[in-house]
């Protein structure tokens, strides 16, 4: 990846939250492929797939979404097929001023010269150190 493109996936990322934050869910084809798998099972919510489900799964949860969707600490990873895996920390900001915390696992594709996330798995944060035993 040269520099050029790490910015870009890095943009791209920070991009989700503030899309999502002022409510401009239909742009977010900027963001994801088309057939886009979104991984919801941590949160009961299953597999959604494609665009227009997201959109819709956000649309649905309403005023139970967060308020703020922060991005911190990502880490890229290319792979040998050029696709990119990032990860990448979540912090979300409810209108009632609690937080939670959450783990983006994210497949990012070039498709036309443009990187889109093509595979987003959240999981979430529940336990301090993984949740394993000291």
């Amino acid at each position: 990846m040269t520099v050029d493109d790490r910015i870009a996936v890095n943009d791209l990322i920070h991009e989700y939250g503030h899309l999502v934050d002022a409510g401009e869910l239909d742009r977010l084809a900027e963001l994801f492929t088309a057939d886009v798998t979104h991984d919801l099972i941590d949160f009961g919510q299953g597999t959604l797939t494609g665009v227009a489900a997201i959109r819709s799964a956000a649309l649905a949860l309403g005023e139970a979404n967060p308020v703020g969707h922060h991005v911190t600490n990502i880490v890229l990873t290319e792979q040998a097929d050029g696709r990119v895996r990032a990860r990448s920390k979540g912090i979300g900001i409810m209108a009632d001023g609690t937080t939670g915390s959450v783990l983006y696992d994210d497949l990012i594709v070039r498709r036309d010269g443009t990187w889109r996330i093509s595979h987003r798995k959240i999981v979430a944060r529940r336990a301090p150190l993984g949740g394993v035993p000291r």
